[in-house]
């Protein structure tokens, strides 16, 4: 029998309107919120390189933190956006839900915790946020406290969407490649591609990250791109392409689709959501600033595109 999730309305709108203005509130408190998910998998999970362990991921429902060690058991904590609920499931058969519904940031942190207790599994976080210019302790901000549902529906629709494409995008690179995942520090969701070779040192500076996280994940060329719905300070959802390092000359190259640009206050190509959202044929529309940003960055900074790529299809082995 096939059941339906009460909260969901069918629609022909693959990529649907987020007008940041719109949500902006319910934004923010869902930032935080998945800031709390993923410090507990942090918490609790060895280091991987590049902070590879720390992302949530993409479900057919929501966001998962994926299995999460905790002594000899383990536990996992999933964003259900159909039903509005999060949900804690732990390898010896205990469950508990919370809801996603208007409530503060510090009411969602002392309920969570207090669950991850109960069934176990309990955890200490660092309370303060980050990626965040002054940040209120996640255990005390009470200003933060907005959820609407349909428009968080919205934004996990888009990810869905933005992933199809970027797992197409990332299947033809034999390179060392990252996970199509969601960074909780800037909400963004993000794939990333590597030269091979070391970087020079990151300077740093990142509100409320530790220089050394910057600097280690930043320690081989890269050429990354993703989705990001936006801020208080740059209310427009956008698609991004960046490389570190820079190379001479990346700003000025040329770039599909129109409205892709070079945004200077990030240093980095955007392409506005709503530029895909309105195209023709939204996935070429991506698919082709993905490639085309990636191909920039990789043809000025000299990387072996022969050794590194490969065409559509079955991959080539060698």
């Amino acid at each position: 029998m096939i059941e339906q999730a009460p909260s969901v309305q069918s629609s022909d709108d693959t990529w649907p309107a987020l007008p940041f203005e719109e949500w902006g509130d319910t934004c923010a408190t869902l930032h935080l919120w998945t800031q709390i998910v993923g410090k507990v998998r942090l918490a609790c999970t060895p280091w991987t390189n590049h902070s590879w362990h720390v992302p949530l991921y993409l479900t057919a429902r929501g966001l998962t933190s994926s299995l999460i060690p905790h002594g000899s058991r383990a536990f996992q904590i999933d964003f259900d956006f159909m039903e509005h609920q999060l949900r804690l499931s732990t390898s010896s058969g205990e469950a508990a839900r919370l809801a996603l519904e208007p409530r503060t940031v510090a009411s969602f942190y002392a309920e969570l915790m207090a669950t991850l207790d109960e069934l176990g599994v309990a955890v200490e976080i660092d309370p303060l946020p980050t990626e965040i210019p002054n940040p209120i302790p996640l255990s005390e901000d009470t200003d933060h406290a907005s959820y609407d549902g349909e428009y968080v529906r919205r934004w996990w629709q888009v990810l869905v969407q933005s992933q199809r494409v970027l797992h197409e995008f990332r299947a033809r690179f034999i390179g060392k490649t990252s996970p199509i995942h969601l960074f909780w520090g800037g909400l963004d969701l993000a794939v990333t591609r590597f030269s091979g070779r070391t970087a020079p040192t990151h300077p740093g500076g990142i509100p409320h990250l530790a220089d050394w996280v910057t600097r280690e994940a930043y320690s081989h060329e890269v050429s990354s791109a993703g989705f990001w719905p936006g801020n208080a300070d740059a209310p427009n959802p956008l698609f991004y392409s960046y490389a570190y390092p820079t190379p001479e000359g990346f700003k000025d190259a040329k770039v599909e689709p129109e409205g892709a640009f070079w945004y200077d206050d990030l240093g980095e190509f955007v392409l506005p959501y709503d530029a895909v959202r309105q195209a023709d044929d939204p996935d070429r529309a991506l698919a082709s600033f993905l490639e085309t940003t990636y191909a920039a960055a990789a043809e000025l900074a000299g990387w072996d595109r022969e050794a590194l790529e490969a065409p559509p299809g079955f991959p080539r082995s060698s």
